[in-house]
């Protein structure tokens, strides 16, 4: 549509120049926590929120730090995969820690 792009599903508008300024290389993500701080593979996190975890009766309490978090596109908000102590593995949204 001229200038603009649009998408088909949701007629979201935008134009060429944005994205080209959105897209950096492809393979490379800048992932930020709650607080605006970049996060790396290897990082340390601290959960800023209580977090209800599906099929047990235990929740994830503010506080809790997570070591060694590995960032992952999995397309459903969750950008980081963990591994939580008592819990186990599970996979974050990075709006909900800070970087320790």
């Amino acid at each position: 549509m001229g200038t603009l792009l649009v998408c088909p599903e949701c007629a979201h508008e935008w134009s060429a120049s944005d994205a080209a300024d959105t897209d950096d290389s492809p393979g490379e993500r800048l992932v930020k926590d709650a607080f605006g701080n970049v996060l790396a593979d290897g990082d340390s996190v601290t959960v800023i929120k209580d977090l209800k975890v599906k099929g047990q009766s235990l929740s994830i309490k503010v506080g809790t730090k997570v070591r060694n978090i590995r960032l992952v596109d999995a397309g459903d908000g969750h950008d980081i995969d963990c591994k939580v102590d008592g819990f186990g593995s599970m996979q974050l949204k990075s709006s909900i820690v800070k970087k320790a």
